[in-house]
C-alpha cells in the first residue's frame, strides 16, 4: 500500500466504494487522514462498513464542512454531461476534487528515498486503444530484463494498492482518460500516449474534451520523456507542442505504417518490421512477423510504444526483441486460445467498438467472424472498408439484426448466442480460416463484461476441442 501523505489528521470524503475508493480509503487512512466514505449503493457502503469505514451520507447539507478534499472515483463524471451532484455540492464548497491517481503521485516518493541507490521511476500510458498491451508489455520486458516493476491502474492492481517502491523500480500504469481528467498531480518519468479515436464522448463533452484529458498527462507535470504515437493529427499536434525542435530526443515519436524521417528520435513499424531511428540513422530493427503474442498492424504499433518506453529507460533492443518472443499477449486482446483442425480461434472479446475490431479484422485473414453485443451509435458501418477478410459474420446478442443490415454483400448468420456461434462458425470453417470473436458492440446484454464474454467464447472453444 501506498499511505497517502499530506493530509494527516484531516478529513478526507470519499465517493465511490468500489475498487479504486476503497483503495484510497484505506491509503488515506494509513496516512493518517480521516476518511469519510460514501456511495450511492448501499451493498456498498455496507462493504465498506465491513472493512472497518463509517460511511459518512455526502448527499446531506453541509456536508463538506471541515472536509480537506473530494477523493472521486473515476466511473463518476465531474463534468460532462453533468457533475455528480455530491462532485458539484463539493465545488461549490470550494473542496479541492481528486483522485486515487492524483494521490498516488502525490505520496509514491517518500523520504526514504533518499537512501535508495536508484530513484524509482514512474511509465505511464493512455490512449484509445492498445493501452493495456502496451503497459503489459512494457511489464514483461522488464521482468525479462531481470529489473523490479509493478503494473497497476486500469490494469493489473489499484495504483495505491501496490507495494512502496523500493530502489531502481518501474512502476507501470495504464491510465484512462477518466482518471488523467481529474488528477490534481500528473508527474510520470516517461508518459505514452498511443493513440486516438472517438470514446467516452458524452463523459469528456466532444472528442476536444477527450483529448484534453489524456493531454493532461503530459502537460501537468511534464515527463522527462514523451512516446507519442503519430499516426493522428492529436499526436502530431501533441508531439508537435512537446518537442523544442525537430532533434528533440526527449519525444520519440512513434507509427505503425509510416516511415519517420528527421534528426529526432523515432520508432516505427512498416511491412511486419520495427526500426529505431536516431538522428536520420538506423540503430535497430526487430522483424515483427513471427512473433505470435503481438499479431497486426495495432499490436505492431503497441510494441513500437513500448520499445520505444523502455529503450528510454536505456534497455538493448537485443534483450527487448527476447521479450517480446516471450510475450503471450493479454486475455481478451488477440488472444489465440486454441487450434483444431487447422482452424485457429482467437478472442478479441475487448474489441468494444469499431475501431478495435477495425484492428482485429486487419490482423487476420480467411476470418469467420462473431460479432454483435449491445451495439453503439453508427453499429458497425464504419467497417465496410475492413470485411474483405470475412469469410461470414456470425451475429449475437442485441444488435445482431441491425449489425447484418449493415454487412454489404458480406455472408451472414443470424445466431443470437454465443454457443450457436462457435458451433456453426467450427462447422462451416475449413483447415487455414480463422474464427474471430471480435464484438464490435458491448457485452452487457448478454454478459456482465467484456472478460465473461470471452470466457464463454474459450469455453465452448475448449469444448470443441474435446
Amino acid at each position: 500500500m501506498i499511505p497517502v501523505q499530506g493530509y494527516t489528521g484531516q478529513r478526507v470524503a470519499v465517493l465511490g466504494l468500489g475498487r479504486s475508493g476503497l483503495a484510497a480509503a484505506r491509503a488515506l487512512r494509513a496516512g493518517g487522514a480521516i476518511p469519510l466514505v460514501w456511495d450511492d449503493s448501499a451493498e456498498a457502503r455496507d462493504a465498506a462498513a465491513a472493512a472497518g469505514f463509517d460511511p459518512h451520507d455526502l448527499t446531506r447539507r453541509n456536508a463538506f464542512e471541515d472536509v480537506a478534499a473530494l477523493i472521486v472515483s473515476p466511473g463518476i463524471p465531474h463534468l460532462y454531461p453533468q457533475p455528480n451532484p455530491i462532485i458539484a455540492a463539493a465545488q461549490i464548497a470550494g473542496v479541492p476534487v481528486d483522485n486515487d491517481i492524483g494521490l498516488f503521485f502525490g505520496s509514491l516518493a517518500t523520504e526514504d528515498w533518499d537512501t535508495l541507490d536508484q530513484t524509482p521511476q514512474v511509465i505511464a500510458v493512455t490512449g484509445s486503444n492498445g493501452k493495456s498491451t502496451t503497459s503489459a508489455l512494457i511489464h514483461h520486458i522488464l521482468q525479462h530484463a531481470q529489473r523490479p516493476t509493478q503494473l497497476a491502474g486500469n490494469i493489473g492492481v489499484g495504483v495505491l494498492d501496490i507495494d512502496p517502491a523500493i530502489s531502481g523500480e518501474v512502476i507501470v500504469l495504464e491510465l484512462s482518460s477518466y482518471q488523467t481528467d481529474l488528477a490534481r498531480a500528473l508527474t510520470p518519468d516517461i508518459a505514452v500516449f498511443t493513440n486516438l479515436s472517438p470514446d467516452h464522448l458524452d463523459r469528456h463533452g466532444g472528442l476536444g474534451g477527450y483529448f484534453a484529458a489524456k493531454r493532461r498527462l503530459f502537460a501537468e507535470g511534464g515527463p522527462d520523456r514523451a512516446v507519442i504515437g503519430v499516426d493522428e493529427p492529436e499526436g502530431r499536434y501533441l508531439a508537435g507542442q512537446l518537442a523544442q525542435g525537430p532533434a528533440d530526443d526527449r519525444v520519440i515519436r512513434v507509427s505503425s505504417g509510416s516511415k519517420l524521417d528527421g534528426p529526432g528520435w523515432s520508432v516505427f513499424a512498416r511491412k511486419g518490421f520495427l526500426s529505431e531511428m536516431r538522428k536520420a540513422r538506423q540503430i535497430a530493427s526487430i522483424d515483427l512477423r513471427a512473433i505470435r503474442g503481438l499479431p497486426g498492424a495495432h499490436n505492431h504499433q503497441n510494441a513500437c510504444a513500448a520499445y520505444a518506453a523502455t529503450r528510454a529507460l536505456g534497455l538493448a533492443p537485443k534483450v527487448i526483441e527476447q521479450a517480446f518472443h516471450s510475450f503471450a499477449g493479454l486475455p481478451h486482446r488477440s488472444q489465440i486460445v486454441g487450434e483444431i483442425q487447422g482452424v485457429t480461434y482467437v478472442n478479441d472479446s475487448k474489441a468494444t467498438n469499431v475501431d478495435s475490431a477495425a484492428q482485429a479484422l486487419q490482423a487476420f485473414g480467411n476470418i469467420r467472424w462473431i460479432a454483435g453485443g449491445l451495439g453503439k451509435d453508427g453499429g458497425i458501418a464504419a467497417l465496410a472498408p475492413h470485411l474483405g477478410g470475412v469469410i461470414k459474420a456470425y451475429l449475437i446478442g442485441h444488435s445482431a439484426r441491425d449489425f447484418a443490415l449493415q454487412l454489404g454483400g458480406t455472408p451472414y448468420e443470424i445466431c443470437e448466442t454465443m454457443d450457436r456461434a462457435v458451433a456453426q462458425a467450427a462447422t462451416d470453417a475449413r483447415p487455414g480460416d480463422t474464427v474471430l470473436l471480435a464484438p464490435a458492440a458491448a457485452s452487457f446484454d448478454q454478459y456482465p463484461n467484456f472478460e465473461k464474454r470471452g470466457e464463454d467464447f474459450m469455453a465452448r472453444v475448449a469444448a470443441l476441442a474435446g
